[in-house]
């Protein structure tokens, strides 16, 4: 679940990147969760992470490393997300089981 939170902030606006902090805020987790999950996303080739070009004495902080999802990610990331999503959705009406009244044992 804690990495179908990130994906989610990820997919929220794709072409956006995202820096650890920004991803600690949104997600709630401290940076001992967050970060040893965007290692492995980025193993398993769903992130890209670069470093931010921006001139730190002008910024008036360092460059942060950004992360971005890959375009294999991005589909991977909605693929899994459906699939959790109906995992974990009640059945639909349709679809429910039908308990067999008492005297019918037809």
């Amino acid at each position: 679940m804690a990495t179908a939170r990130i994906l989610g902030a990820f997919l929220a606006d794709v072409s956006q990147p995202r820096y650890g902090y920004e991803l600690m805020q949104v997600t709630g987790f401290a940076s001992g969760k967050l970060f040893p999950i965007l290692a492995r996303l980025r193993n398993a080739g769903w992130l890209l992470r670069e470093l931010e070009d921006i001139d730190p004495v002008a910024a008036g902080r360092p460059a942060r490393w950004m992360y971005r999802l890959t375009v294999h990610g991005a589909e991977e990331a909605h693929y899994e997300l459906a699939l959790l999503s109906e995992q974990i959705s009640p059945p639909s009406r349709s679809g429910a089981l039908r308990v067999r009244p008492e005297g019918d044992r037809g």
